[in-house]
């Protein structure tokens, strides 16, 4: 595609289906094109995710592109993503546009209402280009959900409407990377198909080398240049995940006790089914002294855990239901017994109080349900959805602790007379009398090392300091921007973009 006079150059990147690595493709080119001196944005026109980041507009943001973001060297802006979906329930999602929240929607009707919302991302798209050398568009999904092709706004609809060329990425790794490839280019219609400039094949493993024939078969069944094969990114765990699906039962497979008892702090986090922003617990996997333990359905919460602690959830309510359908609240309950710890955030946090009530039905069917009881709080849900950043210090150990509230609902009670938290113009959050629960609707709190360390300390006398964790991903962005550099066709890449290296 020639570049207009006037317009960043731009570059769409479509998955043959979800997981292949997009958001980290883009975040890691977003950084590699910025140090080669490029003014670079991101984008993307829809995305569907729990975990979002707050911007400086006072909106929020697919966690992704907060990520993509950091890359650039930019502030976060709603307008890099200006369709956030945050999924309720199995059929249904809260919309947010350009920052804000317009409401719920089925999916049924949101696959009608979305026809509605092209002119918001193309108005974002051009605003986020302005100023830039380079736009970097992800997609969602596949390229080729041709049941969902009807008023597309995050694939093809949004690459015609703004009129880009799209490198397609496949992943190998899961297997039948030639069929995806191949399928996808098969499944698109002409128009659109003439917009794939070439492929990206992502996660190999081994020599790369071998896998020569299979290129030239790609190229010859599609056409399509190949902009390189792309390694495995081992570093890649380092950066936060958007996606549930990433998680896995526990850093040991099952999250049951290890036997050998290594010494580690044990974290052990019930993956709830609506946990949202869960990349609060990145910080603590990052330690090596600690053991996070994502605890699947069905699985007891270990015995031998240093704490618990609940995330966040997009459905506070249902969330308990599913916390005693697990039989996780008598595990917690036992664990408190038993002297443990306990800490919630956000949802996590209203679950923990004596009830939780919903009467508008904000989060599905208007109603109230018992909380686990363990902090002497009540939480009402409420309309207005609070989101902003914000800093201070822990009370007790006056560690310093900055991050953003997201949340809907308003929580009071006794235990917030001994708050959690000393914020820029409050207090905030609850302690237990015997100091061993707490909550707080702050996200990104143990992103600051001096804090994190502190926390750890408690549980654990005389250990390592421990990480730099904001150095540790701006290491890994270049690690893997150098990866990037010496595996793909950035060059190519560029010309396709309209953008010609110099």
């Amino acid at each position: 595609m020639a570049q207009d006079k006037g317009k960043p150059a731009a570059l769409m990147f479509q998955g043959t289906g979800s997981n292949v690595g997009k958001s980290l493709m883009v975040a890691g080119l977003c950084r590699a094109f910025k140090k080669r001196g490029l003014k670079v944005a991101p984008f993307k026109p829809q995305n569907m995710s729990n975990n979002a980041a707050v911007t400086e507009d006072g909106g929020e943001i697919g966690r992704a592109q907060a990520l993509q973001a950091r890359a650039c060297g930019l502030p976060l802006s709603v307008h890099m993503n200006p369709v956030l979906l945050k999924p309720q329930t199995d059929v249904g999602a809260q919309v947010v546009v350009q920052g804000k929240v317009l409401g719920n929607k089925s999916a049924k009707d949101y696959s009608i209402f979305k026809r509605s919302l092209m002119a918001k991302v193309l108005e974002s798209f051009e605003i986020v280009g302005q100023g830039c050398d380079l736009v970097l568009v992800e997609g969602a999904g596949s390229a080729a959900e041709v049941n969902l092709r009807a008023n597309d706004i995050a694939n093809m609809g949004f690459a015609e409407a703004a009129d880009l060329p799209v490198v397609l990425i496949g992943d190998i790794d899961r297997g039948g990377v030639i069929a995806s490839l191949v399928g996808t280019h098969h499944l698109l219609p002409d128009a659109e198909r003439t917009r794939l400039a070439g492929y990206l094949i992502n996660k190999f493993r081994g020599d790369v080398s071998l896998f020569d024939d299979g290129l030239k078969l790609i190229t010859e069944k599609t056409g399509m240049a190949s902009f390189g094969v792309v390694p495995w990114f081992s570093q890649a765990i380092r950066l936060p995940e958007e996606d549930a699906a990433s998680l896995h039962g526990s850093s040991q497979g099952i999250g049951e006790p290890d036997p050998e008892g290594d010494g580690r702090i044990v974290v052990a986090v019930p993956r709830l089914s609506r946990i949202a922003n869960f990349d609060d617990l990145d910080p603590l996997i990052a330690e090596p002294d600690v053991d996070v333990r994502f605890i699947a359905a069905g699985t007891a919460i270990p015995g031998d855990a240093d704490v618990i602690v609940l995330p966040g959830t997009k459905a506070t309510l249902a969330e308990l239901r599913y916390i005693r359908k697990q039989g996780w609240d008598i595990d917690i309950t036992a664990h408190y017994r038993r002297g443990g710890m306990i800490v919630g955030i956000c949802g996590g946090y209203q679950m923990l109080g004596r009830v939780v009530r919903d009467p508008q039905g904000l989060e599905g069917p208007a109603g109230e349900a018992p909380g686990l009881g363990l902090l002497d709080v009540e939480t009402t849900m409420e309309t207005e959805k609070v989101l902003w950043e914000t800093e201070g210090t822990e009370m007790d150990s006056q560690a310093p602790v900055k991050g953003y509230h997201m949340h809907m609902g308003e929580t009071e009670g006794p235990d917030r007379e001994r708050p959690w938290l000393a914020l820029k113009g409050c207090v905030e959050g609850a302690v237990s009398r015997n100091g061993r629960v707490m909550g707080s609707y702050l996200h990104g709190l143990f992103n600051q090392d001096g804090f994190r360390h502190t926390f750890l300390d408690r549980l654990k006398e005389g250990r390592a300091q421990g990480v730099s964790f904001e150095e540790q991903i701006e290491e890994t962005l270049d690690a893997l921007a150098a990866h990037l550099e010496e595996h793909a066709d950035l060059d190519g890449m560029l010309k396709t973009a309209g953008k010609y290296p110099t």
